[in-house]
């Protein structure tokens, strides 16, 4: 097999930079009062502390160093293993991390739909995989334009239907696009999400891409997250047939000769739970005469967490594969505003906050006035409301009303999107050092 060699995507670095000329006022939920007229460069330049300098809690923080480590650590894995990156920017939403990623080698960022794809493009961002079909006429519309205005930008898309190829052939007809968009065909399974769910109806796809003057097939592509929720030896067979049925599926639409094959070809699945077999899966195999280019989607690698993709990531706590673990770079602050049983108290930390959808918040640290963080075991939240998190304390626990309680957190797309702005905290874990903007 001859892969290709990918280069890497990139972006306005100086739209990038302006994020950092806005003011900070009272949007941004967990600043400071002190800090609010200055910008966020300004801000970052005075190197604030999360509890001596007036940050109202709750807060979710990044943590630098776990961000960098898990950067070089994807980077390194996708080099060694030959794949090309191109993480779903859904998780973050935040082009300031985009462009770290893009730095690492990622070869482009992948959206989920057109309102996510404007952001990007509001960025510069000059590669983008949308992992869905566009079948709205009013986003095809705009995406003909952006594609005339900048013959640098990349584009691809998924299709699954004839029905969906011939409305996206009117609608881009409509709108006088000069440039063909690129799409992949998109393999679904038996209890998974979209795509097709055979192979006549793949081809009958294909065929179709083939006779639209607007469309050109580059390849085939998938999600197979959703087809297991576990490591299990069940979970990952299941997972490696779906991939095999990619595999020929592409090699099926290479012999219709349906695909450009002036391009590479685009072969791409890969979510953070099992982007070891999805490796494996579209990295061997193929015929020796077809270039393939391999992409991983994986996102939530980039903070990890503490819950979720700690148990199920080839790079968690069990890992499947080589490389040093992902470590979480997303912690949680919330103080204690009620002890009202003993074995009881109320942090000032809800569902408006953190993340929930893939498991509670974890307490980790237990800081105390004038003392700094001590590690905390055998405290367990067992509910959320909308603004209060239920604490269960064991016997003799030291924790009191005005104390702060540090969480871990699971499932990092349910997170970002609740925070404006995320501060970045140094290696000591209190000291700002960034502010990270997101755009939901």
């Amino acid at each position: 097999m001859n892969h290709m060699r990918a280069s890497a995507g990139t972006l306005d670095s100086g739209a990038v930079a302006d994020i950092r000329t806005e003011r900070l006022d009272w949007r941004f939920k967990s600043i400071p009062t002190e800090l609010c007229g200055k910008t966020i460069e300004e801000a970052t330049a005075e190197r604030p502390h999360l509890f001596e300098d007036g940050f109202l809690g709750p807060f979710v923080v990044l943590e630098s160093t776990a961000l960098e480590h898990n950067l070089a650590t994807m980077a390194t894995w996708c080099a060694a293993h030959g794949v090309a990156l191109a993480p779903h920017g859904k998780t973050t939403m935040a082009p300031q991390l985009f462009e770290r990623q893009l730095q690492h080698g990622a070869w482009g960022i992948t959206a989920a739909n057109a309102g996510q794809l404007r952001v990007y493009r509001a960025f510069g961002v000059s590669r983008i995989l949308l992992a869905n079909q566009l079948v709205d006429a009013s986003a095809l519309r705009w995406l003909a334009g952006e594609l005339d205005r900048d013959p640098a930008f990349e584009f691809t898309c998924w299709v699954d239907s004839v029905h969906a190829v011939r409305l996206m052939t009117e609608a881009l007809t409509a709108a006088s696009a000069s440039r063909p968009v690129d799409v992949v065909v998109e393999l679904g399974a038996a209890g998974g999400r979209t795509g097709v769910r055979d192979r006549a109806t793949a081809l009958a796809v294909a065929a179709a891409v083939r006779n639209s003057p607007m469309l050109r097939l580059t390849g085939a592509g998938g999600y197979e997250g959703a087809l297991a929720h576990d490591a299990s030896p069940t979970s990952l067979a299941r997972i490696d047939s779906y991939l095999d049925d990619l595999r020929s599926l592409v090699i099926a639409l290479s012999e219709q000769d349906t695909l450009d094959r002036s391009r590479p070809t685009l072969v791409t699945a890969g979510g953070s739970a099992f982007f070891d077999r999805v490796a494996e899966g579209i990295t061997t195999g193929w015929p020796p005469d077809l270039n393939v280019l391999p992409i991983l989607r994986s996102g939530a690698y980039l903070t990890h967490d503490d819950g979720f993709y700690r148990g199920i990531s080839p790079l968690g706590t069990s890992p499947r594969a080589e490389g040093a673990p992902l470590r979480s770079a997303l912690r949680a602050w919330a103080q204690v505003t009620s002890k009202p049983e003993p074995r009881l108290a109320l942090l000032t930390l809800g569902r408006r906050d953190a993340s929930f959808d893939q498991g509670l918040p974890e307490p980790q640290w237990h800081r105390a006035a004038g003392h700094p963080p001590t590690r905390l075991n055998g405290h367990e939240v067992t509910a959320l409301n909308d603004q209060h998190a239920f604490l269960r304390l064991p016997e003799g626990s030291a924790v009191e009303v005005g104390d702060w309680i540090g969480l871990g957190l699971s499932h990092p797309c349910t997170v970002f999107d609740k925070w404006s702005l995320l501060p970045v905290v140094d290696s000591d874990g209190e000291t700002v050092i960034d502010f990270v903007r997101t755009y939901f």
